[in-house]
């Protein structure tokens, strides 16, 4: 699924609502550190990873954005380092300007307010104001792949990101992943407007049936109750 399909089909969704849906398809779970968060709280992205890994020099960034297609993100791996800021107002104004839908930065950005002004999503884990005063070796995959706390991502991998998180799915799940979180989505704007008009999810979910249940037999788990009624969102 090509950049700009994922994020229309992302539009009306959440990273929870992705989330719920991994759970269900036995997916594995790859989700960012917390700390990684939006600029602005509103922000939202959805792509395919241009991955980057800094060592140093913005030219790796500008080196990664000659190979990126439009709806690109650039996920930056710097190492999770709050100590230096490797992400500022130039470089998301070129990321703009290349098409790209926004940058996640495992580590520091700069330039707080220009970013707010330049408008282009950015999801980093913090600010810091001085800039990178070293240069490591490059490493061999620096273009290929990129760390983010514990998630190895690439080229073949899609990332989703709003103010609950960023995730990351193989490519080859996304489909089933949103056809999934599109399901459970339904199922929950259903339950909201019956508890506004009037009917609380504790019957929705028929809960006195399940506490009796419980009263009777301790193991029984409300996961199970759920999936005994049809309701089950998670599993």
């Amino acid at each position: 699924m090509h950049s700009p399909r994922v994020a229309e089909a992302f539009a009306e969704l959440s990273t929870p609502l992705l989330a719920d849906a991994c759970l269900r398809l036995g997916a594995p779970l790859r989700l960012s550190p917390p700390v990684i968060r939006p600029l602005l709280p509103a922000s939202k992205v959805a792509g395919r990873v241009l991955p980057a890994r800094h060592y140093g020099s913005v030219d790796i960034f500008l080196e990664a954005m000659g190979a990126a297609q439009p709806g690109d993100v650039l996920v930056v791996d710097n190492a999770g380092r709050l100590d230096e800021g490797c992400i500022g107002d130039l470089i998301a104004l070129e990321a703009q300007a290349c098409g790209l839908a926004g940058i996640i930065v495992w580590g520091a950005h700069r330039d707080t307010a220009d970013l707010l002004r330049i408008g282009l999503p950015v999801f980093s884990g913090g600010a810091c104001p001085a800039g990178p005063q070293r240069l490591d070796p490059r490493h061999p995959d620096a273009l290929a792949s990129a760390q983010v706390g514990e998630c190895a991502v690439g080229r073949n991998d899609v990332v989703f990101a709003d103010s609950d998180g960023v995730l990351f799915l193989a490519g080859e799940r996304v489909g089933e992943v949103l056809h999934t979180a599109r399901a459970i989505w339904r199922t929950e704007r259903a339950q909201a407007e019956a508890v506004r008009a009037g009917k609380l999810l504790r019957q929705q979910l028929r809960f006195d049936e399940y506490l009796r249940r419980r009263a009777v037999d301790p193991s029984f788990a409300f996961r199970e109750h759920l999936r005994a009624i049809g309701a089950a969102i998670e599993v």
